[in-house]
């Protein structure tokens, strides 16, 4: 069982994730809308997933509070993951199938200054939390905060590859980037999933005893 003063540190990072991960989500998203970007498309439903995990952890935590049977706190953790997974999997499959028609079609989007002013912000916040998150992770021995950790670190690299693929839309004009660099997003959230679902995370070794 994780102290009180720990318990409390990894509610505050999960609330924190939840309201950031809104804001980002809603910015993306009516970013994307004005722009015709698909990355960003899938960046934005991302952030809402995001939230979604850490709002598991909230559920997490909120029980350790209530309850000392381990048995059922490990229960909620496995049941809260595979919750996550299935999420990640149709996010994976929505924005796959929109970027294949958007290739197909030869639908070109509109430069995003917005986008991209979001997407680097949001690699340094990700980064912070991700950091915060996997300490408290540990310290709480919660497979479900590590496994929501891990998305945080995702989401990172996510806004890393969308940022790419807005940019060389941006500057050279290939209108295909912005695509491409959506069907890549959906390799990472799709290992998010399956990490999710099946629960392979640190905590399955040593480190987190």
């Amino acid at each position: 069982m994780a102290s009180s003063t720990i318990r409390t540190r990894g509610l505050r990072l999960a609330y924190l994730t939840v309201g950031w991960n809104l804001i980002e989500g809603v910015v993306a998203l009516i970013a994307a809308g004005a722009a015709g970007s698909i990355a960003l498309l899938g960046f934005g439903l991302d952030s809402f997933v995001e939230s979604l995990s850490a709002g598991v952890v909230i559920w997490r935590l909120v029980a350790e509070r209530h309850t000392t049977d381990v048995a059922r706190i490990e229960s909620i953790e496995r049941r809260a993951r595979r919750l996550v997974g299935v999420s990640l999997f149709a996010l994976a499959a929505v924005v796959a199938f929109e970027a294949s028609r958007s290739l197909y079609m030869h639908e070109h989007a509109e430069p995003s200054v917005v986008g991209i002013v979001l997407l680097v912000v949001s690699f340094a916040v990700m980064g912070f939390l991700a950091a915060a998150k996997r300490r408290t992770a540990l310290s709480i021995g919660s497979k479900a905060m590590v496994s929501d950790a891990f998305q945080t670190t995702a989401c990172m690299w996510l806004s890393a590859t969308a940022l790419v693929g807005i940019a060389l839309n941006a500057m050279l004009g290939w209108w295909w980037a912005d695509p491409v660099a959506a069907i890549a997003l959906t390799w990472f959230v799709v290992n998010e999933g399956r990490e999710a679902w099946r629960g392979e995370d640190c905590c399955d070794h040593d480190d987190c005893h």
